[in-house]
């Protein structure tokens, strides 16, 4: 049996001129990277999609491994507090947003259809309108990683019924994938493995906007039952798949099951601290996530503003957010620019690179991590290995990713999670010891543990 890995979305990304890569990438980056090492029999292939022979072509590690390394270390943005601006399907997605929701529900199902067909065209005009000007300029004749394609014979000459189709990634960013794997399914006998990182746009819609809540819903309701094997990066995501899939009517094959997930990234862009123009080695605490309401930076923000108002102000350190807007940021963006950043005092760092990041953890004090709703919490196992103490949420999938070396606060609550962070700072001889607590008695997952425990699970 072969195990053909999907690594479309990572050369989505790529293409559509994503810069960093997200959590959800950075995971499947590792796994399959490690799932390849394991592999002493050469049953590993990876896959790109080529919708227009409605198959999959064979695509080499290398070339994955390239397109990640680019996206990981690609030139910083210059320093500055005001972030990139959105793309184009953010703002038109902004804008259509408060009418659509004004609307009687019958109406917005298909309304939402059709914004969503409506801006996959302009975006996709757009694309096409770069490549030619590209082409034109005399830049389009080298293919770099992104533009790689897969080979579809090769897959057909070696692909053979009862293989296993495995999809790590972010399945649900391609349209109709569903229908995609049926075909794959019934024309090479194909057997399929998902793995689950959450199901936040239909369990909390509120976090993400409406057109991606529908699509999302669409691509989870269709992959369930067409899944072999359905894994899942924390129990926590797990029993929320499990209870949609039984509340919705949805027969599984099996139980989802958990997976180990690894903690930290690899590669030399890793250990090198890199900076550009970093605030100094003790000086900050740290909150590393994308900009966007689940991630509840504004919940930080009103705990400094408190903070500054009720202790010295240069007892307070500066805050330091450090990751790219993401959507429906841009209350967040607002209101940190009319307090011109609480003067001074939280500092934002755009899509740092590997290095910047490794440079920012040891650096910090402890971290912070607020989110509402998570499937791990890559940034709290983060934290905990580079020996740092976290302060977090205790929503969801966090208390596995914390266990007893983090403390938590509920996320909605601002005078708690005051309480907490102002106690951790007036208290430096405790911080000290809890930081020495984290150093000696934290116990990293490797991503070999991940890929091991994914293998037996495909196999």
């Amino acid at each position: 049996m072969r195990i053909w890995i999907d690594v479309e979305d990572f050369f989505v990304f790529a293409a559509k001129g994503g810069r960093r890569p997200t959590g959800i990438q950075r995971l499947a980056f590792e796994l399959c990277q490690e799932m390849r090492r394991l592999d002493t029999e050469g049953r590993i292939g990876f896959v790109r999609h080529d919708r227009l022979r409605d198959s999959l072509g064979v695509v080499a590690w290398d070339h994955v491994a390239a397109l990640f390394s680019g996206l990981a270390e690609a030139a910083p943005a210059a320093p500055g507090a005001t972030p990139a601006r959105p793309g184009i399907k953010s703002r038109l997605r902004a804008h259509f947003q408060p009418m659509v929701g004004r609307l009687p529900p019958d109406v917005v199902a298909p309304l939402v259809r059709m914004m969503k067909a409506q801006v996959e065209a302009v975006s996709a005009a757009a694309d096409t309108v770069k490549a030619l000007l590209k082409r034109l300029r005399g830049g389009g004749h080298r293919a770099g990683p992104a533009l790689v394609r897969g080979d579809t014979g090769a897959f057909a000459a070696a692909v053979q019924p009862g293989d296993m189709l495995f999809i790590p990634g972010a399945g649900f960013v391609h349209t109709e994938y569903p229908a995609f794997i049926a075909g794959l399914r019934a024309r090479h006998g194909l057997r399929v493995a998902l793995l689950i990182y959450d199901i936040i746009p239909v369990r909390r819609p509120e976090f993400v906007n409406l057109a991606f809540s529908e699509s999302f819903g669409t691509w989870l309701d269709g992959m369930l039952p067409l899944c072999d094997r359905l894994m899942a990066i924390s129990r926590s995501a797990a029993a929320e798949a499990t209870a949609h899939a039984v509340a919705s009517g949805i027969p599984l094959r099996g139980e989802i099951q958990p997976i180990p997930i690894g903690t930290g990234f690899s590669g030399p862009a890793a250990a090198a601290a890199e900076s550009h123009g970093l605030p100094a080695s003790g000086s900050y605490v740290l909150f590393v996530s994308t900009m966007e309401p689940r991630k509840n930076h504004q919940l930080l923000l009103r705990v400094w503003r408190r903070l500054l108002e009720s202790m010295p102000r240069a007892e307070v350190p500066i805050l330091v957010f450090a990751g790219k807007r993401g959507p429906l940021s841009e209350d967040l963006v607002r209101e940190l620019t009319s307090t011109r950043f609480l003067d001074g005092h939280i500092r934002l760092i755009d899509q740092p690179s590997d290095g910047d990041l490794t440079a920012l953890y040891h650096g910090c004090l402890f971290t912070l991590f607020p989110s509402f709703y998570e499937g791990w919490g890559l940034p709290v196992t983060e934290s905990l290995a580079f020996g740092k103490p976290c302060i977090i949420s205790s929503a969801t999938s966090l208390p596995e990713a914390g266990g007893t070396l983090a403390r938590y606060f509920d996320p909605e609550d601002v005078p708690g999670a005051t309480a907490l962070i102002r106690g951790v700072l007036e208290d430096r001889k405790g911080l000290a010891a809890w930081t020495r607590q984290v150093e000696t008695e934290f116990r990293p997952v490797s991503w070999q543990e991940s890929a091991r425990a994914t293998l037996e699970h495909l196999t």
